[in-house]
């Protein structure tokens, strides 16, 4: 069987059996793209060995990539190997022994109130692309803490009981209820009001339309466009940094957490599986209590 074949049949088998989300079926494709480009279309499954492997994981550090690119890359070609060996299209398993990548312990990078209320107004002050549009965007992401996924997928039927609280669909297909505060509903309902407008000028019944976010054309925006809106705005006056759509969601837990809530809640609310992941953002709070302390304590200035 060859490498390519092996790759669509299981590509099929997450999707239709496994019911994998389609973020996460095109993850796998993507590293399954790369794989082929290393190893080639016609390669055989059962000429692949250890070594190979070890290649491409060589060519994307050569190439730069992220130590949490080549780690899922890793990650996914165990998961296709370990396939073809529980469904005998291989004998022995060349991805059973592979090893991640070390990652450095990067700390999130989070926005001060100023430098999101800064970005907030942008929209208003620069007319790039379609400001209400774009001032809800970055208004609920700052609010709900949402991943840009989740936005983008975002339907006007996930809104349960008033536009101050959705249903949003996170990774492992798990719902979770996410909140918008009262500057997220007031640009929320802005847009709404445009978006209406947009879509009938379109000769499209609202009705039909059900994705949140669209774009001039009517359209449901994407997680690429999404991403596109906001590097839009890099370099505009009053931005120092490039706008990471996930640092809003970085922002919003570090907030939380600084304000005194509670780290389990801060979980929920992000729709993280493991507390682990969320008490990231409990070390850059402490770094921050710290270095408050030993700028305002009399004895160490």
């Amino acid at each position: 069987m060859k490498l390519a074949a092996a790759i669509d049949e299981f590509l099929l088998y997450i999707a239709s059996v496994k019911g994998l989300s389609g973020n996460t079926v095109t993850g796998y494709k993507n590293d399954y793209a790369l794989l082929l480009t290393f190893l080639g279309q016609e390669r055989e499954l059962n000429d692949i060995v250890r070594e190979d492997l070890n290649v491409c994981i060589g060519e994307l550090s050569k190439l730069k990539r992220k130590s949490t690119s080549i780690n899922r890359f890793i990650s996914s070609v165990r998961t296709l190997f370990s396939y073809c060996h529980k469904f005998n299209y291989i004998s022995v398993n060349p991805a059973l022994s592979l090893k991640t990548v070390k990652i450095s312990k990067l700390m999130p990078r989070f926005m001060t109130e100023s430098e999101v209320d800064t970005l907030c107004n942008l929209p208003e002050k620069n007319e790039l692309l379609w400001e209400s549009r774009d001032k809800a965007l970055f208004e609920m992401l700052y609010s709900s803490g949402c991943r840009v996924s989740e936005l983008a997928a975002l339907k006007i039927s996930d809104f349960n009981g008033g536009i101050g609280r959705a249903v949003v669909r996170g990774k492992g297909n798990k719902d979770r209820i996410v909140y918008f505060g009262e500057a997220a509903q007031k640009a929320f309902l802005e847009y709404l009001k445009d978006r209406k407008k947009v879509i009938v000028e379109k000769g499209l019944d609202p009705k039909d339309v059900q994705n949140v976010f669209v774009n001039q054309k009517g359209s449901a925006l994407t997680t690429g466009g999404i991403r596109y809106i906001l590097s839009r705005y890099t370099g505009v006056e009053g931005t120092k940094h490039h706008i990471n759509p996930h640092a809003f969601r970085h922002t919003f837990a570090t907030q939380l957490l600084s304000n005194g809530c509670d780290v389990r809640v801060v979980q929920e609310l992000l729709g993280h599986s493991s507390i682990s992941t969320t008490q990231r953002y409990t070390h850059v709070t402490t770094e921050k209590l710290i270095e408050t302390y030993r700028n305002a304590h009399p004895h160490n200035r």
